[in-house]
């Protein structure tokens, strides 16, 4: 528990507590506090739970990360915790897109919210993209195509699913199903909705308690062409009414291909 002394004292002073009036708030005594910021003993774990619940913060994080290179953006809500939410930026202090490839993404689940995950995470800039944090996450299967299976979505992170837009795509990380790219829709004052764009998958319900996190599409960068028959326009026909979209005739529209 490396950090749990700099973090006391920091997130004290946070508060702008005394060490007198911390231990007041949390029911210790004031040598207790003095003892845990200096080093000289370790909280045991119904200590941890307390300063959990003081700051809202898991005891994970409490732990393994020095909080001090934190910032206020650094954390979001999610139920009543405040979870470290990373944001890596170059020397500009510009925001960089972190890229989880396929073989990291299983554990993107146990890591999303780990400082040392993010950081040995490639990263790349795209300065076209709007303002927000980006992250860019890799496709798998055929449930929204025409996105094709190894395709990257870059995605601006959402803090707060009332900011869902109906019908819109987003990256959904949930504790059942890890992440999932989908189309999504509000059911209800608990539950969205996931579809997938290709017909075949059925759409399936997510209560809001099991997302992680959610991030909005923003681009897609494929990481192979098209093949020739996939742009014939007899081609385009078969996914669309694979897809059950209605079209409107296209009767001799075959000549000009």
């Amino acid at each position: 528990m490396k950090h749990i002394q700099t973090n006391i004292k920091y997130l004290r002073t946070q508060k702008k507590l005394s060490q007198e009036c911390f231990a007041d708030e949390l029911n210790w005594s004031r040598s207790m506090v003095g003892s845990y910021e200096e080093g000289r003993s370790e909280p045991p774990i119904d200590r941890l739970i307390d300063l959990s619940n003081y700051f809202k913060i898991p005891i994970d994080i409490l732990i393994k990360n020095d909080l001090r290179l934190s910032k206020d953006t650094s954390f979001i809500e999610i139920g009543n915790q405040r979870i470290l939410f990373p944001v890596t930026v170059n020397e500009d202090n510009e925001d960089l897109i972190e890229i989880v490839p396929v073989k990291a993404s299983a554990g993107y689940l146990s890591g999303y919210s780990d400082p040392e995950y993010i950081e040995q995470l490639q990263k790349i800039k795209l300065p076209f993209l709007p303002t927000g944090t980006h992250r860019a996450f890799p496709i798998k299967g055929d449930s929204m195509l025409p996105v094709k299976h190894g395709s990257f979505i870059v995605a601006r992170f959402i803090e707060n699913v009332i900011d869902i837009k109906e019908g819109r795509t987003y990256i959904v990380l949930t504790k059942e199903d890890g992440l999932v790219y989908k189309r999504v829709y509000k059911s209800g004052t608990h539950h969205i909705l996931l579809h997938s764009d290709n017909k075949i998958y059925k759409p399936y319900e997510v209560m809001l308690g099991n997302v992680l996190e959610l991030w909005e599409f923003t681009c897609c960068i494929n990481t192979q062409e098209y093949d020739a028959d996939e742009l014939k326009l007899s081609s385009i026909v078969t996914m669309f009414q694979d897809l059950k979209v209605e079209l409107k005739s296209i009767k001799g529209l075959e000549r000009y291909v």
